[in-house]
């Protein structure tokens, strides 16, 4: 059997070294679409710092888009007292400002959290999750969420998702101008546009693979600090045990206000899509996810 904080060891090592992956294809396109436009350093630095400030407007912006897209509205504490109660007193037990709570229609139980930092964050639960989960299980669901404010995950996975895009947008950019007839000049340029074409081509599905690679390490990471913030992790299995049966039903209602972009964000995958050999997943299994909680001390 693994103790929390093994599991927490393992998947936050994992994550590392998926973000540095990242960043390294991050770098290596830039620099392969300065050399395509024979730009040279200066041309380097002056990409870089236009991506970067791409990533800035976004990522300071992207939790309000989030919340736009799934129709999420700040909840009434009135309205919803154990809700605020419960996420209340998980702050609390982890020295975290309070977040914003915010509830989105849809029938599917599942929930989300995320923000610019802790300090700018929000937890988000559909109104099918409430009506599903006793009040262990919504624990532990919001356990889930309030560890991946705790990690940084909201600010990480945001992060993540800003990058694979301006990943994709550079690549799609190198494409639009070889199909245009623009491009590299000079002794090597026929070498130089191969290559282009080579990572403008796959550069995006890279990008996209490691983004949910590090998606899947993180939900484990935050399943076992969820489990450890409440000390239950059988709280966390039967939460997920009850959304697997839910799914599994005919008349299951599917997520309404999840996409490909969110998806990643929710507590568990709201995109039932059979991936080979779940490449293209945004969650790890749930039977792996509920295995490894019942292993947890």
């Amino acid at each position: 059997m693994a103790s929390f904080f093994d599991e927490i060891a393992r998947n936050n090592l994992k994550s590392l070294i998926l973000m540095m992956l990242f960043l390294g294809l991050f770098a290596a396109i830039i620099y392969v679409f300065v050399l395509f436009l024979g730009g040279g350093l200066f041309g380097f630095a002056v990409g870089v710092l236009i991506v970067l400030v791409y990533a800035a407007f976004t990522y300071a912006a992207g939790d309000k888009v989030i919340l736009k897209m799934t129709g999420a509205k700040e909840a009434d504490r009135n309205q919803y007292p154990e809700l605020y109660d419960t996420v209340e007193s998980l702050a609390i037990a982890a020295q975290l400002p309070m977040p914003k709570v915010y509830i989105t229609p849809d029938q599917s139980p599942n929930a989300f959290a995320t923000g610019r930092d802790r300090k700018h964050s929000c937890v988000c639960v559909t109104s099918g999750l409430l009506s599903t989960m006793n009040k262990r299980e919504l624990q532990g669901v919001l356990a889930h969420e309030m560890s991946h404010v705790y990690d940084n995950d909201i600010r990480f996975m945001m992060i993540a998702i800003v990058f694979a895009g301006a990943i994709g947008l550079i690549a799609a950019f190198v494409r639009s101008m070889l199909f245009f007839g623009f491009g590299a000049r000079g002794r090597n340029a026929g070498i130089i546009t191969i290559i282009a074409l080579v990572i403008g081509l796959l550069a995006p599905l890279f990008a996209l693979l490691i983004r949910l690679a590090i998606s899947r390490r993180r939900e484990y990471m935050a399943d076992a600090n969820g489990a450890r913030m409440i000390r239950d992790p059988q709280a966390l299995a039967s939460a997920l045990t009850n959304i697997k049966n839910y799914a599994a039903k005919p008349t299951a209602a599917p997520m309404k206000s999840a996409n490909e972009i969110t998806a990643s964000l929710y507590f568990s995958s709201p995109i039932s899509k059979a991936s080979l050999m779940n490449l293209f997943s945004t969650h790890p299994p749930i039977d792996e996810r509920i295995a490894r909680l019942q292993k947890m001390y």
